[in-house]
């Protein structure tokens, strides 16, 4: 039994698979789509609308210090994700390089681990989004009901509550739009990525440029606000705090790896993507928080749009930039949705091609290359959370399922380099076993800050999880089809 659990796959044998595929995935994506798509992924929820939220909970104006640490953890993962995406080059991201260097039974926990991440990823973001959407709405003088803006459910201090709302509807529409865009396949997809990208990345540097005239320098004081007597809310434990839920703003270049399957080149342009579009992103992160800080006082950020709060709040200097702002976060985080809504089905399609989830996931349209029933099933329960949760419940699930692949990617790095050093390597994680340590000791020290509900959460998940996994995986694992025929 054990050994069935434990059992690795070959790595040279998903390299043989991966370039003699015939499942119908197209390899078209070139080293400028990557980019864009980690862009796309990468620039949304974290700018947008956890900004002000993290600054207002838990760091105050320093959280320009927690996304400067986390950007240290995400460069550290990066590089270790780099290596493994030229090095093996399909669709299943972290869950595939644990498949090899760990066995089935934690490759299936990382990729259920993966399904989270995306899946709550993407409803975080469509409720972001919903937020900007009914904003604009308003300028424009329309106003849903209040029944069908919100969520139906929150969680306080004293638990689980009914808002009074029947479905948070702009959350929906928007995943049903997107899905409808990658169902017409990969290639139209990064098409719309890529004007997406430009827009947001115009509208952010616009902010920046002129915002910078309506910085009060007196909002920066205290820079780090005194803590409250509670672990993780201001001070140094809330910048920890900060860095560990801002964390989840760097997940794009963790989901662009599972295009691998579909880049033209994916031994030169992965590696590309990745760093080029995380170093892109930090530096935007950083400049953001730096001036939204600066023009609103960080307790008033608290809010599903700060940076449309910022513009209101310079007054008439600023208010031209206030329809560019909300009309730029609307098509943004529409491109994060795009990209986490991709990974997701890739990484249902790539367990399901393993045997641990129905087959049905791994079939291919044979027109458009892309695994349809995947996406059409990742929209269906994307919108149903989405319409479902507030933000704040489902952005800190994400932060820990984050957390957790980027740490097992450290971890197989090192075991790798251990166990088949030989290999080829297009890309090479310098200074290991330094760079993957240092990584992982990050990821690990902002899980531990992460709050307990988080966790209980993430243990109730994980349970799930195992339940699936020997009630049907087991049963089904290609992987070990020779041990059920005695052979």
């Amino acid at each position: 039994m054990l050994k069935r659990l434990f059992k690795k796959k070959d790595i040279t044998a998903i390299l043989n698979e991966s370039e003699n595929s015939t499942d119908g995935l197209k390899r078209s994506l070139s080293a400028f789509n990557l980019v864009t798509l980690g862009i796309g992924a990468i620039v949304g929820t974290g700018i947008f609308v956890i900004t002000g939220q993290a600054a207002a909970a838990y760091a105050g104006p320093a959280l320009t210090i927690s996304f400067f640490i986390s950007a240290l953890g995400c460069v550290m993962a990066g590089l270790c994700y780099a290596e493994f995406a030229a090095m093996i080059p399909v669709s299943g991201s972290v869950y595939s390089y644990s498949y090899t260097t760990m066995g089935e039974i934690l490759a299936w926990f990382i990729g259920w681990i993966l399904i989270l991440e995306y899946l709550f990823a993407c409803s975080s973001v469509a409720v972001g989004w919903s937020g900007y959407m009914l904003s604009l709405l308003h300028e424009w003088g329309l106003d849903l009901p209040a029944q069908l803006s919100y969520a139906t459910f929150d969680h306080t201090k004293e638990g689980w509550v009914w808002t009074g709302s029947i479905i948070n509807f702009p959350a929906i529409f928007i995943v049903s739009v997107v899905s409808a865009f990658l169902i017409g396949g990969i290639k139209q997809s990064a098409w719309v990525n890529n004007i997406i990208v430009i827009i947001k990345v115009s509208v952010i540097l616009l902010f920046v440029g002129f915002g910078l005239s309506y910085v009060d320098v007196g909002n920066w004081t205290p820079y780090i606000p005194e803590n409250t007597g509670t672990v993780g809310e201001y001070g140094w434990t809330g910048i920890l705090r900060g860095a560990a839920v801002v964390f989840y703003a760097y997940l794009g270049f963790d989901a662009l790896s599972t295009a691998a399957g579909e880049a033209r080149n994916p031994q030169r342009d992965m590696p590309k993507g990745i760093l080029i579009s995380l170093s892109i992103c930090a530096v935007l992160y950083i400049a953001v928080t730096t001036v939204l800080t600066g023009i609103v006082h960080y307790k008033e950020l608290n809010v599903a749009a700060p940076i449309a709060v910022a513009v209101d709040q310079a007054g008439a200097g600023l208010s031209w930039l206030s329809p560019f702002i909300k009309l730029g976060a609307v098509a943004g985080l529409s491109s994060v949705i795009l990209v986490m809504m991709l990974g997701q089905a890739r990484i249902y399609y790539s367990i399901s091609k393993d045997g641990l989830l129905p087959k049905v996931f791994s079939k291919v349209h044979s027109k458009h290359g892309i695994p349809r029933n995947a996406t059409v099933f990742a929209s269906i329960i994307t919108g149903l959370i989405a319409g479902l949760f507030p933000l704040h419940v489902l952005s800190e699930l994400v932060s820990i399922g984050t957390l957790m692949a980027f740490t097992i990617v450290c971890i197989s790095i090192m075991i790798l380099r251990k166990t088949q050093p030989g290999l080829k390597r297009p890309f090479r994680t310098p200074w290991v076993p330094f760079i993957p340590l240092l990584g992982a000791g990050i990821c690990i020290v902002q899980m531990v800050f992460l709050p307990w509900s988080t966790w209980e959460r993430m243990i109730a998940w994980t349970i799930l999880g195992f339940i699936i996994y020997f009630l049907y995986g087991i049963k089904h694992s290609k992987l070990n089809e020779p041990d059920k025929t005695g052979r």
